[in-house]
Formats: C-alpha cells, structure tokens, sequence
C-alpha cells in the first residue's frame, strides 16, 4: 500500500516515512506542491499526507487538484500554523483527519493505517468557505486539542459542556461553534444561569404565559424560543438552582418545553452548548447538581486550559490585544523582548480576561510607544501579581493550600473532594509528565492501580495522550 508523503522538512520526513513503513506502508516522499501533482498523475496512491506550508504555496488551498483527480483518497493534514483558522480550512477539505505540529507519529501511523482501512471521516467537509476573524488566539499544544474538538461538533447539534477556570474563554469557544457551525444564520443566545435571581430563572429560560404569576402581564418567550434555529448557550451552569436543574433535564430529554403556566409543548429548535468552572463531581456528590443532567450536557467535553498551562501562547494573546486596543481608540504599544518574556512568566490566575484588562492598562499608562521591562514591573506590582518568575517561587505545601482556599474556596460540604482533585490534578500530570504517558508505569510509580488511574485520569479530565513525547 503505497502514501504520499508531502512535506518539506527533511528530519520530520525522515521519521513520518520510518513510522509508516514500520506499518507495511510503501511511502513516496516529495517537498512540494508541483511535485506532488506530478506524482498523483503518475501513480496511484492509498492515502495523502501533507503539510500546509510548503515552499511553491499553501498545501489546503491547492488540495483541489488533487481531490479532483482523487476523490475517495483520504487525506491527512499536517500543519505547524496552529491556529484554529487552519483547523477549520483542514476541516473543510474533506480532510481525514488534522495533526498540529507537534504531533505523536505512532497515533500518525494508527490513523493513516485507519484511514485506508476504509473508516469514516473523523471531521466531515463543510460546503461554505469560512471567513477570516475568528475569535480564538493560541498555538500551544494545549490549544490544538480544543481547536479539533471544535471542528469536530461544526456540522452536528451534539450537547457541548465547556470546562476551565473563570477568564479561560468559554464563551468565546461557544461563539466559536455558533460562527463556524451549520446554525451560523440563527441567533447567539447566551445566559448567564448565575446572575439570573432563583426565582425567574424558570420564566426566563422557557418563557410564561399571561397571568403565571403576579407581573405576569403578558406572554414571554424564554430564551430557549429566542435562541430557535441558532446555540443557546447556558453559562455557569454549575449555580443553576436544582428546580431549573429539573426542567432543562426533562427538556433536553423530551425535545419540547412549556413555558411558566403554560398547556401547550413547544418543540425545541436550537443546539444546546453549556459552560461551568467548577468541578461537577463534588456538586453531584453534595447533592447540589443532577447527575443525569450531567450526562445529558456532557455530550462533548471540551476542557480550555488555564493560561499558566499554555504560556507560549502569552506572546502572541499580548499582541493580539495590542492590536484590538488600538482599534478601540487606544495608543499603538508594542513590548521589548524582556518585557515580553516577563509577562509570559507571570501566573495569570484570571486567566486570559485578566492577561486583556492588563494589556489595555497598559496601553494605556505607559508614555512610550515601546514598552520595557522597568515599565511593566510596577503595574504588575500595583496588580498584586509578582514579578518573579512563577515558576522559581519556593514550594511551601501548607502556603499553597492556604492560597488555594483563599482563592478557589469551594462550596461548603464540598472542600475535601475539591482539594483533593485539587492536588491529584497536578500530581498525576507531574507523574504523566515523567512517563511520556505511559500509564502502566504512571501507576507503578504513584502505587496505584492501573484500573484507577484510569478512571481518576477520566474523572479529572487528564488526557494520557497530551503527555506522550512527540515529534
């Protein structure tokens, strides 16, 4: 079974093709896009694997010639522009499947292998092109993760449940979905379920009739009517009183709801994406969150990591918002070098949202065009963030349980589950780290059992995959 290799650098070539060929494959390699062409008339090939930047032009713009020659011939897409963008535009190609650089060649070669053997596409194509401006910024490996679990809900209305901490984006990753998605015409509905008062949440979300209750004047459609052919998305889902809890469970079961007072079902048009930053484990175990709620919204899990877990993209977030100041009547800024690296060593405990605040102080405050070092130190300072390097802080165990209750103080009844996911988060990651994801040797060196790591690993949302060492 014969693949063609495109891809201009020689070292990763070399180890793609030894993989592929440990495999049974017979790989042809070539370096650009007119020699690719060149070959695909010539010969016939099982599979195509391509990178994006390619000396003679972009290797999805041109994938058309191919596809048109080959039409059944799955592709698989290598690319180093880690943006979500170039996930998209891979997604619409048709593409099998999407690797950001860096990438693990064995789940390459177990995917190629797939792919021949005639499975279904991972991602299916899209018949619209798609614009530029979208709202997402990052090019770690922490972020391709959530880039291909967002371009693999676009073409259907699974329930999506996003997680991470307070600041991370979650909106901007639902509005990502509605934008990029089939439901693209209809309305963005989103609700912050914790700022509505207990009382009219029910009213608000499914509407009332006239006369439900006093004040109630006349009819009003909730926001699941409004959001009708477009994303509802539900935020802080996790404060939602239980009462509420029961009837979005009974509406996303049955398809239909009836406003406050009402007779009559209303069928339910509209995708269903919710948002939390907490833990939902212990609010189930606490009682105060529906378990089998919890299986309806957790359709598809998509986790966006806190900024201190993806700290290249620090860099290039800054000069996204230096950008988008400007535009809003702000000073054009840009940052030396050390003043850049300082603000990547900073913890960020507000995450994105506050790495943006910052940014537009700063813009703000500072006198010259190019900001350094001795200037971005004492609005840090003035913060109450540190301008040590976070990661040369000394280690005091009870310090940073202390800070940690002060800052991420649970529900009470809650403080020992949450502490403990608190501790075994870092942990098992810590251990994961040192084994390239091998579990089995994960678990012989925490003691543990295999079988419980594993399901401690799914329960805490800890991904084995991220670990493995990659080329």
């Amino acid at each position: 079974m014969s693949v063609l290799l495109v891809e201009d650098d020689a070292s990763i070539a070399l180890v793609i093709t030894a993989a592929l060929e440990a495999e049974g494959f017979a790989v042809t390699h070539c370096d650009t896009i007119g020699e690719r062409d060149r070959l695909i008339r010539q010969a016939s090939f099982k599979a195509l694997v391509t990178d994006v930047k390619l000396p003679d032009g972009d290797g999805i713009e041109t994938l058309e010639r191919v596809i048109a020659l080959h039409p059944d011939m799955p592709i698989v897409i290598l690319s180093a522009q880690n943006t979500l963008d170039t996930a998209v535009r891979a997604t619409e190609t048709g593409a099998f499947e999407y690797f950001p650089k860096p990438f693990d060649i064995d789940e390459l070669a177990r995917t190629v292998r797939q792919a021949i053997g005639g499975s279904e596409a991972a991602v299916a194509g899209a018949d619209e092109p798609l614009g530029d401006g979208l709202p997402l910024v990052g090019r770690s490996v922490a972020m391709q993760s959530v880039f291909r679990m967002i371009t693999r809900v676009l073409r259907n209305d699974l329930t999506v449940l996003i997680l991470g901490e307070s600041g991370t984006g979650k909106e901007l990753v639902a509005e990502a979905i509605h934008q990029l998605g089939h439901r693209r015409s209809g309305p963005f509905i989103a609700v912050n379920t914790a700022a509505i008062p207990a009382e009219l949440i029910e009213s608000e979300l499914f509407g009332h009739e006239k006369g439900a209750f006093t004040g109630a004047v006349a009819r009003h459609v909730g926001k699941f009517e409004q959001a009708a052919g477009g994303t509802l998305f539900l935020d802080e889902i996790g404060d939602m009183p239980m009462q509420a809890q029961t009837r979005l469970l009974r509406a996303l079961q049955s398809g239909t709801i009836r406003r406050v007072g009402g007779r009559e079902e209303v069928a339910l048009d509209t995708r269903i994406i919710a948002a939390t930053n907490k833990d939902l484990g212990p609010q189930i175990s606490a009682g105060k969150f529906r378990e089998d709620l919890f299986y309806r919204l957790n359709v598809v899990p998509i986790t966006l990591p806190p900024l201190r877990e993806r700290s290249d993209d620090i860099e290039s977030l800054v000069r996204h918002f230096l950008q988008v100041a400007v535009s809003e009547g702000l000073p054009r800024r840009q940052l030396t070098p050390d003043a850049m690296a300082l603000l990547s060593r900073q913890p960020w405990r507000g995450n994105v949202r506050e790495l943006k605040n910052f940014v537009y102080r700063l813009a703000l405050l500072a006198r010259e065009e190019v900001i350094d070092e001795d200037t971005v130190t004492p609005l840090l300072v003035q913060d109450g963030a540190s301008a040590v390097p976070f990661d040369t802080m000394p280690v005091d165990l009870d310090a940073a349980i202390a800070l940690w209750l002060e800052t991420e103080r649970p529900l009470s009844g809650s403080v020992y589950g949450a502490a403990l996911a608190a501790l075994e988060k870092p942990l098992f990651s810590r251990i994961l780290h040192e084994t390239g994801g091998n579990q089995l040797r994960a678990a012989q060196e925490l003691g543990i059992n295999r079988n419980t790591l594993r399901k401690r690993l799914s329960d805490l949302r800890l991904d084995p995959e991220a670990f493995v060492r990659r080329v």
